[in-house]
């Protein structure tokens, strides 16, 4: 599975709060928490981010509360896939739980700019910036979180396993 997008360059230390303020919590809809998303950090980010543009961030990305509607409101926002030198265990747990794809790589996440065109291989673990020519390393995921991503999440994994139709 491959992704590319352009990239949205964060810091350390970005956390649930940052991600979508307490003030939207009292909904769950992709779409009206997208229109929320990263605006006390960068007030463009909801109107200007694309379908399939990449977020990249320093460590401890998603630190802060357990919440699920930062990864929500970021996939809800388009991004494809978020990059990172490290994540908080977990912020990664609820974005596969939602099927939204997180790499970890210290030296990708490092050398990315905002702007820079990143093409993610998920199967292969593999990030390459069109900019530098570089590829990077960064832990595959294995068989059955590759399933669950491409299916959606882990509900529409869930549900596809058992054969159960809503």
């Amino acid at each position: 599975m491959k992704l590319q997008g352009n990239v949205w360059k964060f810091g350390d230390n970005i956390d649930t709060d940052v991600i979508i303020p307490a003030r939207y919590l009292n909904t769950t809809d992709p779409v009206t928490l997208a229109a929320h998303c990263m605006e006390d950090i960068d007030e463009t980010f909801a109107s200007s981010v694309q379908p399939g543009d990449i977020m990249v961030g320093g460590a401890n990305f998603g630190c802060g509360s357990s919440r699920e509607h930062a990864p929500i409101s970021i996939k809800g926002a388009g991004v494809s896939c978020i990059v990172a030198e490290s994540f908080a265990r977990i912020f990664f747990r609820n974005a596969i739980n939602i099927g939204l794809p997180i790499l970890e790589s210290v030296d990708a996440a490092r050398d990315a700019q905002k702007g820079d065109r990143l093409t993610v291989d998920l199967t292969a673990g593999t990030i390459t910036n069109a900019r530098t020519g570089q590829t990077y390393q960064a832990n595959p995921y294995p068989p059955f979180v590759l399933a669950i991503i491409e299916a959606g999440g882990l509900v529409p994994y869930t549900r596809n396993t058992l054969g159960i139709e809503i």
